[in-house]
């Protein structure tokens, strides 16, 4: 029930490779906006065309931090946590999931990015580095 109700406001497929951690809500206290933060990890499951005899997860990346579509009002980020998966024999080759829905360059979904472009306003300014 839970993840049915949350992919409504998750990109698509988002759930299909990555677990809820942990949600929780903020307020800045400059501007009293009220936000949301989502935290994803990627699931235990090696990318398709990879053999488990050849590659084992340890680890994982640094979250990113991305800016999804408001919901009622409150901006909504993404923090995502990608495994990563070194081959057993050789610990430098290392493979990650590809997060399509990501535009390059930015830190927002594509839907997001593309809604921005329509709308004619610059999307430099939801850069969420600050955070």
């Amino acid at each position: 029930m839970e993840n049915s109700l949350l992919s409504l406001y998750l990109p698509e497929g988002l759930l299909e490779q990555f677990d809820l951690s942990y949600m929780c809500s903020f307020c800045k206290l400059d501007t009293k906006e009220d936000s949301f933060i989502i935290h994803l990890v990627e699931k235990n499951t090696l990318p398709s065309g990879y053999s488990p005899d050849l590659f084992e997860t340890k680890d994982f990346t640094n979250p990113t931090l991305i800016q999804d579509f408001p919901a009622r009002g409150k901006l909504i980020f993404l923090s995502i946590k990608k495994r990563r998966w070194p081959e057993k024999k050789n610990k430098s080759n290392v493979i990650q999931t590809d997060l399509a829905f990501l535009t390059k360059g930015i830190k927002m979904t594509t839907d997001l990015s593309f809604f921005l472009k329509g709308s004619h306003r610059d999307p430099r300014i939801y850069d969420v580095e600050h955070l």
